[in-house]
């Protein structure tokens, strides 16, 4: 009996000392956090639009005659025209053959009229000035002229049809195959060509948006091909017209494509920029925490977690602006954060 009474004694002890223990054991434990030192920094309030990238110029070019078809040499190249190559305006690319067509002008005809009525026009004049002829019959001469001049005109208009050439600085983008010494029918199509280093994209603006989207307001262009690369853009144009079907209205984008990023066709998304702040602090909106309309964040201060209310401003895809709360150089808890509670001991992870 004495044996069991100071075992139990004992085991009594025992429990007192661990009931008695401090509690605040289990609070010591630090919990891991990643942390990023504020710093200032520029954001914009963005509205995000999706569209297709057009060339602001193109054009395919038929034959305006028949004729025996001569695919030209690139200069560049030194070899024949191919799709993707870069032609400038004038360049000669493609040249039909016609014999007898080029014999029914008669250019080298027409070229002998005019000199040979200019010459008519000398004389008639020489004799006017000396009381030789009348003055209607020396403009007699001048209509004659003016008709051969205009008939030459129309024979080295009629002879360039037989040349296609690019109309505009650009790129090929069709050039349908034709065997080389065929013929080729009048109105075949001949090659198609566009300017594309400079495009636009129509867009469909919800009715919301109307009172910040303004005309020459700066544009973000991006596509999922280019992640890498944003383009920029601006609004060329806006319509005051607010659709009654789709609630939205209507508007034009200009986008700079020098570097031939884009092509034509694509499906793009823009962002206009219609706010922007400077020099303000600025953190990843996925760490703010929320409760009864308050936003909070921790940052560290002497391994402890801090709980900071906060202001915010503009806002864009991943991150928000901060007005209020916060300061430069503060260690903001961006990872492990969600099982804090105010005054948490931390170990900051590197």
């Amino acid at each position: 009996m004495k044996y069991k009474s100071l075992l139990s004694a004992a085991i009594a002890v025992l429990l007192t000392a661990c009931n008695n223990q401090p509690q605040s054991n289990r609070n010591e434990i630090e919990t891991p956090v990643s942390v990023q030192e504020l710093k200032k920094g520029s954001i914009s309030k963005l509205i995000n639009t999706t569209g297709t990238a057009l060339a602001t110029y193109g054009v395919e070019l038929n034959s305006e005659m028949s004729g025996i078809y001569q695919l030209q040499n690139n200069p560049k190249t030194g070899k024949p025209y191919k799709l993707g190559d870069v032609v400038k305006k004038g360049q000669l690319i493609i040249r039909l053959e016609n014999k007898e067509y080029e014999n029914g002008i008669a250019l080298d005809s027409k070229k002998l009229s005019l000199e040979i009525a200019e010459q008519e026009q000398s004389k008639q004049k020489a004799l006017y000035e000396k009381g030789g002829v009348t003055l209607s019959e020396m403009r007699n001469t001048e209509v004659r002229v003016t008709n051969a001049r205009y008939d030459l005109e129309n024979a080295d208009i009629n002879l360039e049809k037989m040349n296609i050439k690019a109309p505009f600085d650009g790129v090929i983008v069709s050039l349908p195959h034709y065997t080389v010494n065929g013929r080729v029918e009048q109105g075949k199509p001949m090659v198609g060509i566009m300017d594309y280093a400079r495009m636009y994209m129509d867009i469909n603006l919800p009715e919301s948006t109307i009172e910040y989207i303004k005309a020459n307001q700066p544009v973000y262009v991006t596509h999922y091909t280019l992640p890498e690369d944003t383009l920029g853009g601006v609004i060329s144009e806006l319509s005051p017209a607010i659709s009654a079907e789709t609630r939205t209205f209507k508007g034009k984008i200009l986008i700079d494509n020098k570097d031939l990023k884009l092509r034509p066709g694509m499906f793009v998304k823009a962002d206009v920029i219609v706010d922007k702040a400077e020099s303000v602090i600025i953190i990843p909106k996925d760490v703010i925490l929320s409760m009864r309309n308050r936003k909070y964040v921790y940052v560290v201060e002497r391994n402890t977690a801090i709980v900071r209310n906060i202001q915010t401003g503009l806002e864009d895809e991943d991150n928000i602006q901060i007005t209020e709360g916060l300061n430069e150089n503060d260690n903001l808890i961006i990872r492990g954060y969600e099982t804090l509670r105010e005054n948490s001991r931390v170990k900051v992870m590197k």
